[in-house]
């Protein structure tokens, strides 16, 4: 199998002769190291460089069908790169500390571990050894079709191009991914334990189940009070209410490339997501 990796600028005809795992490897080399940029560099960065390879792995999806990614979504994912403005809400973020974690049972959720003053070597050893603070945007998945979901959902996402088959445009009902947002969690840690996938899924199962047994109660998304500004709480406040839209353009059972977007007036955002368990 040929693994080696493409050179930018990427070239269609370079694209469309590439395996598929070069694909995937090039990609994850592009973004590599590269998560803690400034947002506005990464945007930049997906739109001068990695549209290209974007498309051409859309082409591929071996898994186009919605209800055929459910299986394939369960599990721990290690958000690799991403533009979804949403992960630096909050100052700090440790990138080896955020997951997005997919359950059987509709949920998923957004998780990742914030340290204020990481940056400065004092206020990154305090924030080490005495405090950090935990987030989570908790959300139900499913997958609906446009005749029978909510009339006010936002517009169904794209699906995948797929040349060489027969146009579906026949088909009266499309299917896409009804998103909705569930509960907004926070916790502040003490000590020096680490926020593994571990964990992660333990704080998010047990979310879930308090989740289902007092949605009423749960539903009641606290707002951010340590260490934030106004225009964090303003995101804050924008993610609880939004109804995002998700598309996987690439999924496999290891590697996804998600198409992501929160408001019809905002720009989409990518993210380059590996399996973790």
């Amino acid at each position: 199998m040929n693994l080696s990796l493409l050179e930018t600028p990427f070239e269609p005809t370079a694209l469309a002769a590439a395996e598929t795992s070069s694909l995937k490897s090039t990609l994850l080399k592009q973004v590599e190291a590269r998560d803690a940029e400034p947002m506005a560099k990464k945007v930049r960065f997906a739109k001068e460089t990695l549209m290209p390879l974007f498309n051409e792995l859309e082409k591929r999806n071996p898994t186009p069908e919605l209800s055929q990614q459910i299986p394939l979504l369960k599990g721990i994912w290690f958000p690799v790169w991403s533009t979804n403005p949403f992960q630096d809400i909050l100052p700090g973020r440790v990138q080896h500390e955020s997951y997005q974690i997919f359950n059987d049972n509709g949920y998923y959720a957004n998780l990742a571990r914030y340290k204020p003053g990481q940056k400065t070597q004092l206020l990154s050893w305090l924030s080490r050894w005495l405090f950090s603070y935990d987030l989570m945007i908790m959300q139900s998945y499913s997958v609906q079709t446009q005749d029978t979901g909510e009339h006010d959902h936002p517009q169904t996402p794209s699906q995948p191009s797929q040349p060489n088959q027969p146009s579906q445009s026949s088909q009266p009902n499309r299917a896409y991914w009804d998103i909705q947002n569930v509960s907004i969690q926070q916790a502040l840690r003490f000590g020096s334990i680490s926020f593994s996938a571990e964990t992660a899924q333990t704080w998010f199962n047990r979310a879930v189940a308090k989740y289902q047994k007092t949605p009423e109660l749960q539903q009641q998304a606290s707002m951010p009070t340590r260490r934030t500004n106004r225009v964090a709480t303003k995101q804050y406040q924008q993610i609880s209410k939004a109804r995002p839209q998700l598309d996987n353009l690439y999924i496999d059972s290891e590697f996804r490339l998600v198409k992501t977007q929160r408001e019809k007036s905002q720009r989409p955002s990518y993210t380059v997501a590996v399996r973790l368990s």
